[in-house]
């Protein structure tokens, strides 16, 4: 049987996941990006500690198809350009790490996965679907936003990493 609190549950995944295929209008304008300090598998990681470098902040979900097919391409740019002082952090954001756990056992992250089952952190920067994705200068400022995950937008932002790189 199942319970009010699971139905509600099922009930938002099922509304976010809807939201993931459509392309919204970034909620969140530009300026400085909201700080955070958030545990991952290796200690904490923190937007400040990461000012100077280039940052890709990814808020995902497990149940998120699209997810599913960023996380190959943010293994590619990663591995591209970390040596140039480039950094992803993807937050993750399901309430049960255990969804989490078996998401990365089949599509492992080479980069930074943080975790935020609260949501805190994806509400001051204003998430409205996932993938949502922020693309942060050195001096911490937001760049850029995406919200979903398309093939065809791959080289748009792989160019806007470029530019705030050089």
């Amino acid at each position: 049987m199942t319970t009010n609190s699971s139905k509600l549950k099922h009930v938002f995944r099922a509304a976010l996941a809807l939201l993931c295929l459509f392309s919204l209008a970034p909620a969140f304008a530009a300026g400085a990006a909201p700080d955070f300090s958030l545990p991952t598998d290796h200690g904490k990681v923190s937007l400040s500690a990461l000012k100077g470098q280039v940052v890709y902040v990814d808020f995902w979900a497990s149940w998120c198809s699209p997810c599913r097919k960023s996380f190959p391409w943010m293994n590619e740019i990663y591995s591209r350009y970390k040596d140039r002082g480039f950094r992803i952090v993807a937050v993750n954001l399901d309430s049960d790490r255990e969804d989490c756990d078996k998401f990365l056992k089949k599509i492992p992250a080479d980069f930074t996965i943080a975790f935020n089952p609260e949501g805190n952190v994806a509400d001051a920067y204003g998430v409205m679907g996932m993938p949502s994705s922020y693309l942060i200068d050195r001096e911490g400022r937001i760049h850029a936003t995406h919200m979903g995950f398309r093939d065809g937008d791959k080289a748009g932002i792989e160019s806007e990493i470029r530019a705030l790189l050089n």
